[in-house]
C-alpha cells in the first residue's frame, strides 16, 4: 500500500482536491445568490438561535466557495482541508441531530432546504443516511489532503530543505 501511495499520491491528491473543492464550490454557488433560502435551511435545524442561524446561513455559502477554490487551485491546501473537514463534521453532527430529534428537513446542502412534509418521512430518513455517508466520505478526503497536500496542478509546492553533511 505504501508503494502504491508513493507512486500515485500526486494524482490522488489532485483528485481529492477536485472532488472536495468541487463539491464545496457547487454547494456554495447554489446557495450564494439565494441567501434567504440558505438562512432558512440553517435555521430549520433548530440547533442555534434564529438570528445566529440566519447569519451562518448568509456566510456559509461564501465560506464553502472560498475553501473550495483554494482546494481546486491547490493553494493553502492543508489549511483548506482542515476547514473543509471541520465543516463536513459539523454537517454530519447537524444531520444526526435532526434525525435523532425526529425533525424532518431537507438538509439544504445544495440549495433549498427547510421543513419536509411528514408524509415524506421515509424519504427524509433515507436522505439523512446518504447525506451522513457522503459528508463522512468528504471529511475523509479532507483528512487525506491534510497529510498529503501537495499534488499535481497545485499552486503550492512543498518546501524541500536538504541538509548536506
Amino acid at each position: 500500500m505504501r508503494i502504491f501511495n508513493e507512486k500515485y499520491q500526486p494524482l490522488i491528491t489532485l483528485l481529492c482536491r477536485l472532488l472536495l473543492g468541487g463539491v464545496l464550490v457547487a454547494a456554495g454557488a447554489l446557495k450564494a445568490f439565494k441567501p434567504s433560502e440558505s438562512a432558512g435551511a440553517v435555521a430549520a435545524y433548530k440547533i442555534l438561535p434564529t438570528d445566529i442561524a440566519h447569519l451562518i446561513g448568509y456566510a456559509l455559502p461564501w465560506l464553502e466557495i472560498a475553501i473550495g477554490v483554494l482546494l481546486i487551485i491547490g493553494l493553502s491546501t492543508r489549511f483548506a482541508a482542515v476547514v473543509a473537514t471541520v465543516v463536513m463534521i459539523i454537517f454530519v453532527a447537524a444531520i444526526i441531530s435532526v434525525w435523532a430529534r425526529g425533525i424532518l428537513i431537507d438538509c439544504g446542502c445544495f440549495g433549498g432546504g427547510g421543513e419536509v412534509d411528514p408524509s415524506k418521512a421515509a424519504e427524509a430518513h433515507r436522505a439523512y443516511l446518504l447525506e451522513i455517508l457522503r459528508d463522512i466520505g468528504l471529511a475523509l478526503t479532507g483528512i487525506y489532503l491534510y497529510f498529503f497536500p501537495y499534488g499535481r496542478l497545485g499552486i503550492e509546492k512543498p518546501l524541500h530543505t536538504t541538509e548536506e553533511q
